[in-house]
């Protein structure tokens, strides 16, 4: 037997040596199940849209005049979709789509007027309650979830402090930003630019009125008209309300739309345009720091690049391309400062991201013979235009590292409402079960694991009416677009709408066609040789299975009420919000406190 010391060394190095086992046994299993829990838990949700911003204004999409770095890294790490469809060619509808993955005639954001975005902070019109948005999904998830930038859909139903269709009633937990969208009047009432055509309608109808006036007072004090005293009077008095009635909206539109919220307060009003893109940065990044820990949801909304392009002075007269290249340029260096937070938080490998626009880029545009809209590339037409590709065809690019490949490309149809299935799926969300959802999911074609889109057809409306519709033949390369309407541009052949400003989906202005033009998006994507049946021998076949499509889509659609209706698009003062007392409406709580981060 050996001796007892000897027994007591051997079990002191096996306890030892068992106890350094588990040791690495235990880090073993909890490195394990920190990558499990790492590959299986929520992501962070990082959404950006540009406002206005042209397909063909970016760098990885062809563009190599304007310098886009960031948006392109963001390409090149992930996956760009070249097909990437919006859901509407106007801002408001658009996003009502984006949001809730419907097209807009679903929920009552279609439009059957020429107004078809909302139009005033004071109106009734908006996303309607009922409608679920991706936020409210994600919130319910445990997400936090936020909204930086531009609205758009709205603010109050019945008085100015209801908040039935603000962002923190659909879902996100924080807001700042604009409710409205930037316009020419934020900026200064030279180059009207909010319903111009009937503000210059009006202006002519008062100058006219005020001239009838001043003839009559000559005429009866010189003796040229027998006119009595109560008839002058009550017609001046008449023509002093109708001026009164436009003018106390569209006379002050710096006042009532131009306007900076958090949350429910406003911050600015007017807001302090050239303060407008460091505090939004600094916003952004602020709540990615506070939220580190996640899950959130962030979506940043940009006010570029609309007009009237606002730019600080270290991006102006740096870009080829006058004051709309210097905010494309600036706003890429926007999404770097904020893919800089999301690395410097360690959280890159963990957040899905993406980048896009509402719809094509503004052709229309320009002052004097200085374009100040967007390049939308081969694809013809642009903002506004239902059908055309240029309207509705935008930049999306995805980036998760580890799940999305890196510097894929995919050229199958895809929606801006697929957005609200995709984010839905990633955080174990319940899409609502009494409605119809147009988007699709699409993590599957991101990943690979399918070659090809779910989307067989696409409706492309110009407001309530449909314009065009995309067929693409499953398994099979074959994309087809037919055109029941197409806006008339003026002048004739120029390719926009120079003259009205924004071409019309409806009336004098329009062509329709019977049988529909048809494209093979797949040979002649810039759309510029229709077939005919003398040219394609499947016309006849296409023509008729797109007909029959449309027919069970629009069996589908339920009437809904119109929130962009004539009534529910008027200014309405006792909706106004308001900083003050009722119409002494300004003030600056910002004030010089936010941090300069340019």
């Amino acid at each position: 037997a050996p001796p007892s010391g000897t027994l007591d060394n051997y079990l002191h190095i096996y306890t030892h040596r068992y106890l350094i086992t588990l040791s690495w046994l235990a880090i073993l299993l909890v490195s394990c199940l920190r990558t499990y829990a790492s590959s299986t838990s929520k992501p962070n949700i990082l959404l950006m849209m540009a406002d206005d911003l042209g397909l063909g204004d970016v760098g990885c999409y062809g563009n190599d005049t304007l310098r886009t770095p960031n948006i392109d890294q963001l390409a090149k790490e992930g996956v760009k979709l070249t097909q990437h469809i919006a859901a509407a060619p106007l801002c408001t509808p658009s996003r009502a789509a984006f949001l809730t993955g419907r097209y807009p005639i679903r929920s009552g954001m279609g439009s059957s007027t020429k107004q078809r975005i909302l139009y005033w902070t004071g109106g009734s019109g908006g996303l309607p309650p009922n409608e679920t948005t991706f936020a409210r999904i994600l919130q319910q998830q445990g997400y936090t979830t936020a909204l930086i930038g531009k609205w758009h859909q709205g603010m109050n139903c019945e008085s100015h402090s209801d908040h039935c269709h603000h962002p923190l009633n659909h879902g996100f937990d924080y807001f700042y930003g604009m409710p409205f969208t930037l316009v020419n009047e934020c900026q200064s009432t030279e180059n009207r630019q909010l319903n111009a055509l009937v503000q210059a309608k009006y202006w002519l109808y008062s100058q006219i009125i005020a001239l009838t006036v001043l003839t009559l007072l000559i005429g009866k004090l010189t003796g040229l008209f027998l006119v009595k005293w109560k008839a002058i009077i009550c017609f001046a008095l008449c023509g002093f309300l109708f001026f009164i009635s436009w003018f106390s909206s569209y006379g002050f539109v710096k006042y009532w739309n131009c306007i900076l919220l958090r949350n429910h307060d406003i911050s600015e009003q007017p807001m302090k345009l050239e303060k407008a893109t460091s505090n939004i940065l600094k916003e952004a990044v602020s709540f990615i720091e506070r939220n580190k820990h996640g899950p959130f949801l962030l979506f940043v909304s940009f006010l570029h690049v609309h007009t009237p392009l606002i730019t600080t002075e270290k991006f102006l007269g740096k870009s080829r391309h006058g004051l709309y290249g210097d905010n494309v340029e600036e706003m890429d260096w926007m999404v770097g400062r904020i893919l800089d937070a999301i690395d410097k938080e360690g959280l890159k490998n963990n957040t899905f991201t993406y980048f896009t626009s509402d719809h094509g880029g503004h052709l229309e545009a320009q002052k004097q013979n200085t374009q100040l809209g967007g390049w939308n590339g081969i694809y013809k037409g642009g903002k506004g235009m239902g059908g055309w590709e240029g309207g509705i065809r935008v930049p999306g690019i995805f980036r998760w590292p580890g799940v999305l490949p890196a510097d894929t490309v995919i050229n199958e149809p895809t929606s801006l409402m697929d957005i609200y299935p995709t984010v839905a799926h990633l955080a174990a969300g319940i899409m609502p079960q009494d409605r119809v959802i147009d988007g699709r999911n699409l993590m599957p074609l991101l990943q690979g694991k399918v070659q090809h889109s779910e989307h067989e057809f696409m409706f492309h409306y110009c407001g309530l009416y449909l314009h065009a519709v995309r067929w693409h033949q499953k398994d099979s390369a074959a994309l087809w677009k037919a055109h029941y309407t197409t806006p008339i541009f003026q002048p004739e052949g120029a390719g926009a709408c120079y003259r009205s400003g924004l071409c019309s989906c409806f009336g004098e202005d329009v062509t329709h066609h019977d049988p529909p033009l048809l494209f093979d998006l797949s040979s002649d994507p810039a759309e510029i040789k229709p077939v005919s049946p003398a040219t394609e021998p499947l016309f006849d076949i296409v023509i008729s299975r797109i007909e029959r499509a449309v027919q069970e889509h629009r069996q589908t659609l339920t009437p809904v009420p119109q929130q962009l209706s004539g009534y529910n698009n008027v200014w309405k003062p006792w909706l106004q919000p308001c900083c003050g007392t009722f119409p002494f409406c300004w003030c600056d709580k910002e004030g010089d406190s936010h941090q300069e981060i340019l």
